[in-house]
């Protein structure tokens, strides 16, 4: 389908022009309106929050907290293998979610793609699936917040704690998006200083740099050794079952990292900052998440009785467990503070990524029109508003122990993130094989990632497979447990019954390859170029590097 120069002179305006086009037997209406949230919503990230956003945006209790939970599970060998393949799969949903981004840069992003390539069912579907995701995924941040701040002082009810850590992610999220993003830079930064830091502790005590301490080496790979005898089970069989376990721990590490698309139409110059972003995404997997599991695995001995302790603070952290060993008494506050603003950021980017695809499905369609209002500020605000509300889950970990309702949030969290990386994946192959059947050469997008449609299938079939096996504890005779089935395997049932109930219900059809709005799309791009980069210059440059 082609554009003429008339409709793209007036695509971006708020006009109510329709557009037919024809899908299967039926004609679906696309409003011209497609883009009108890049006039109402502000676009006030820049390359450099963007860049910060992939980098370490993700990063929070997942990997400073749960990493240990991995290391006593799976061994030293177990656990870096298990993060390093992780993150080969997602860095292949990166670079599938930032080529369908360059093209048609939607708030909401892969929510919205589910509707123009496969079918407005799974729109619905996976739409409201990511926000049940985030409904949970954000009081299990604050709540570990809470419990984060209980490591300083008991004398304050964690529900205060709750209380102070939801409103200022609401008050964040409901001004100006620059805000958000200087946040998250400031808060990215803070953590790979953290990062970095850690890693280079982690190789003094490793190489005998602290005084009085002996130099460690590999020694922890051979005594215990490199893998764990998962739930007593004795042979192979049970070092592969702790190998297989880290996947979990691993998935919710990642979660949140196609969140650099959510927010497409509010990037400036989207077409060329968000595929900088994941073009760099698998470097960057490598050097803050499997190169701190590496150093973890040298300093720390699998069977230490204190990874298996479920505190929710920075007593917990392989890192401060090492530096305990060492004898180096002040790091366990250091991390606790800035785990504390993790989990504030963490917060930040769940709430982003929900309300902008709550702003989304209200686009589509698929949820009440009262969510497309936004402030003065561009702000969706009635969809922060709802999110928000989930906030209060929080308050029911005061009942029984925080760390544990923690951990069982974070394994509906990575169910939730798994299904959203698969329906990506999904989407994306279809789009790919649309652009096949309708004679369209890659070349002509604005962006072609690499080593498609390998790397999305790959992600597709991997994730698919870890999916399903990921409560398999559960079926080993006397080991069956109510809670760990269903916070691994409600998620499957739903995402079908949303599905299906929606396409029973609206009548919705398959988008079929030959009728896919892609030619529609580049010409879109074509027709509305963006402005040439500009040169960076002294401390930009260095800025530019850095990210």
């Amino acid at each position: 389908m082609s554009l003429d120069k008339e409709h793209s002179d007036n695509f971006f305006d708020e006009s109510n022009d329709k557009l037919d086009v024809e899908i299967g037997s039926s004609v679906v209406v696309e409003d011209e309106k497609a883009f009108a949230e890049q006039r109402e919503l502000k676009r006030g990230l820049q390359q450099r929050h963007i860049q910060m956003i992939a980098l370490a945006g993700t990063i929070g209790t997942g990997l400073f907290l749960s990493s240990g939970r991995a290391l006593a599970a799976a061994g030293p060998v177990g656990a870096v293998l298990g993060y390093l393949l992780t993150g080969i799969l997602v860095s292949g949903v990166v670079l599938s979610i930032a080529e369908l981004a360059a093209l048609v840069p939607l708030t909401g992003s892969y929510v919205r793609y589910a509707a123009c390539f496969f079918d407005p069912a799974l729109s619905f579907a996976i739409g409201w699936n990511h926000v049940y995701a985030a409904c949970v995924a954000i009081p299990a941040e604050i709540t570990a917040a809470a419990v984060l701040i209980s490591f300083w002082t008991t004398s304050v009810s964690n529900g205060v704690w709750i209380t102070v850590m939801g409103f200022l992610i609401i008050g964040t999220n409901l001004f100006f998006i620059r805000v958000y993003g200087e946040l998250e830079f400031g808060f990215s930064m803070l953590k790979i200083m953290l990062v970095v830091g850690s890693i280079i502790m982690g190789l003094c005590i490793d190489l005998g740099g602290v005084p009085g301490q002996p130099r460690l080496g590999f020694q922890y790979w051979r005594n215990p050794g490199p893998f764990v005898q998962y739930l007593g089970i004795e042979g192979s069989l049970g070092q592969f079952l702790g190998f297989w376990t880290t996947f979990s721990n691993a998935a919710y590490a990642y979660s949140g990292v196609e969140t650099i698309a959510a927010a497409a139409a509010e990037t400036k110059n989207p077409r060329r900052n968000i595929p900088k972003a994941a073009k760099r995404i698998f470097a960057r997997v490598l050097l803050f998440y499997v190169l701190s599991i590496f150093i973890v695995t040298l300093i720390v001995p699998s069977n230490n009785s204190l990874l298996l302790k479920s505190t929710g603070n920075a007593s917990q952290s392989p890192f401060v467990i090492a530096a305990n060993l060492a004898g180096i008494r002040v790091i366990p506050h250091i991390i606790n503070a800035i785990v504390l603003t993790s989990a504030w950021s963490s917060g930040n980017s769940t709430m982003l990524g929900a309300s902008r695809t709550l702003y989304g499905l209200a686009r589509e369609g698929h949820a009440p029109k009262i969510f497309l209002r936004t402030n003065r500020f561009g702000i969706p605000y009635i969809s922060v508003g709802f999110v928000s509300i989930f906030m209060s889950l929080g308050y029911m970990t005061l009942q029984d122990s925080a760390s544990e309702v923690f951990s069982w949030l974070q394994d509906l969290v990575s169910v939730a993130a798994l299904i959203a990386w698969m329906v990506i994946c999904i989407v994306y192959l279809r789009f790919y094989y649309g652009c096949k059947r309708q004679g369209i050469d890659r070349s002509e997008l604005p962006w072609a990632a690499p080593f498609q449609p390998f790397a999305a299938w790959m992600a597709l079939l991997g994730f698919g497979l870890i999916l399903l096996t990921g409560g398999y504890a559960v079926f080993i005779n006397g080991k069956w447990d109510v809670e760990t089935f269903f916070s691994h395997y409600f998620n499957i049932p739903l995402i079908f019954l949303l599905y299906f109930g929606y396409k029973f219900t609206k009548k919705t059809k398959i988008v079929s390859l030959d009728e896919m709005p892609i030619r529609y799309y580049i010409d879109i791009a074509n027709q509305n170029p963006e402005p040439e980069e500009i040169p960076a210059k002294g401390w930009r440059k260095l800025n530019i590097l850095w990210s």
